[in-house]
């Protein structure tokens, strides 16, 4: 019987064998798919920040242009209610100056009457009276026409009407804003200021 000979690795086989320390090629295969998703991962994290960014500039910019939209439409009005002022102021000029005896007659009462549908108008867009009786004077609110003895910095009188239109003041009230008593001397203390000098 023939003796049988070793199975000694071929030359092909001796090209592919692996010196120690060295990878095999299924090892390099799954480090570069490892690297090649972890690229790929901070793609889609750069992809999905990026998209993120983007929501909320769009987010951002929708709630601008809806504020912008309202602010337009509260205000569109604005130029008309100004316009409209002083047609109000005379109406109730004439109102105020009304002698007496014609106070009851019917057209004076209609004119009253569309007076205060004016004003109802007005009102129901959004115009507020400023007030000024009793209140500190307010650069924002008031504009000082005059000054006059009073209690220093508070409203003494209203020249004319100052309106808000929602929170944006369309017109300052006019008004005659106190500057402080004046300071009276008596005659007998000018006789001893006197009396001091000419002696001194």
């Amino acid at each position: 019987m023939a003796k049988e000979e070793p199975n000694l690795p071929t030359e092909d086989a001796q090209a592919n064998a692996i010196a120690p320390g060295q990878a095999t090629p299924v090892e390099s295969d799954v480090e570069s798919l490892k690297q090649a998703l972890a690229e790929e991962k901070a793609k889609a994290e750069s992809y999905l920040a990026n998209w993120q960014r983007a929501q909320a500039d769009f987010i951002n910019f929708k709630r601008r242009a809806e504020q912008e939209k309202e602010e337009h439409t509260k205000f569109a009005s604005a130029m008309l209610t100004l316009n409209l002022l002083p047609i109000l102021d005379d109406m109730e000029r004439a109102l105020v100056s009304l002698p007496g005896r014609l106070a009851g007659l019917t057209w004076v009462d209609g004119i009253r009457l569309i007076y205060h549908k004016l004003q109802a108008v007005l009102e129901a867009q959004g115009l507020a009276q400023i007030q000024t009786a009793g209140e500190r004077f307010d650069p924002a609110l008031h504009e000082a026409v005059l000054q006059a003895e009073g209690e220093e910095g508070m409203i003494i009188e209203e020249l004319q009407k100052g309106y808000r239109l929602h929170d944006r003041v369309i017109r300052p009230a006019q008004v005659v804003v106190g500057k402080g008593k004046e300071k009276t001397t008596s005659p007998e203390a000018s006789q001893d200021t006197e009396a001091t000098e000419s002696g001194g």
